[in-house]
């Protein structure tokens, strides 16, 4: 048996979730337009192991999502799950967040394009077959009228997550189909981190970083008049 913590704050959604071999046993999360990470984080944490009983010693592993996505959620769900593991003196799991997000969506066939809103009209996204196979790598891109036509003129293209809300005016193309209220979730992530708990497929502790996916920019302050 495997009890796994598992940790999105990849994007405005405050994810927390216990899995036992996969399947979510308690979950607690906030999507409330904001960026709430720092304050409700820890608390969900210790509120899930409250109510359902559960110590640390009874805790496998620690899984969190890895990226690309708010620089700013990755470094608190990072550095809280570093802080688990090494209060546990548990592994730590790390799980894309595109494939996290890819997952909560089924389709019986062609591709699953899950985006998450970055500058302007640039996205993180990748490419994922019906059985959530990553056949495209992930990318930071400019979208336009020709974006994905390689999927789109053989296949209906299924677009997901909060970058592909501003895409709907640009891919006007009829195999284009836009998924609304989907965005990552620590219930995704419970067999996605089971897996690789299977598989010894861990991360060191020490040395892990975010995967950000491009530099963070910091934007100048403006001067007082």
């Amino acid at each position: 048996m495997a009890i796994i913590i598992n940790i999105e704050t990849a994007t405005k959604n405050c994810s927390v979730s216990i899995a036992k071999n996969g399947e979510v046993i308690g979950i607690k999360e906030l999507n409330n337009g904001n960026y709430s990470h720092a304050e409700t984080l820890h608390p969900f944490i210790q509120e899930l192991l409250n109510e359902l009983n559960i110590i640390s010693s009874q805790v496998d592993a620690i899984a969190v999502s890895k990226g690309p996505g708010s620089y700013t959620g990755l470094r608190i769900g990072v550095s809280a799950a570093k802080g688990l593991c090494f209060a546990y003196d548990k592994p730590l799991i790390s799980v894309e967040t595109l494939t996290s997000l890819a997952n909560t969506t089924t389709i019986d066939e062609g591709f699953i394009v899950p985006m998450l809103d970055a500058r302007r009209m640039e996205v993180y996204a990748a490419v994922y077959d019906s059985s959530y196979n990553q056949v495209r790598e992930i990318k930071a891109e400019i979208i336009d009228e020709h974006s994905f036509s390689d999927y789109l003129n053989s296949n209906k293209v299924y677009f997901i997550g909060d970058g592909a809300e501003k895409c709907k005016d640009i891919l006007k193309h009829e195999n284009a189909f836009f998924i609304d209220d989907k965005f990552p979730s620590a219930n995704q992530m419970a067999q996605l981190s089971f897996v690789k708990y299977k598989k010894n497929d861990i991360e060191d502790v020490a040395y892990f970083e975010p995967f950000y996916l491009k530099d963070f920019v910091v934007t100048p302050e403006k001067k007082k008049v």
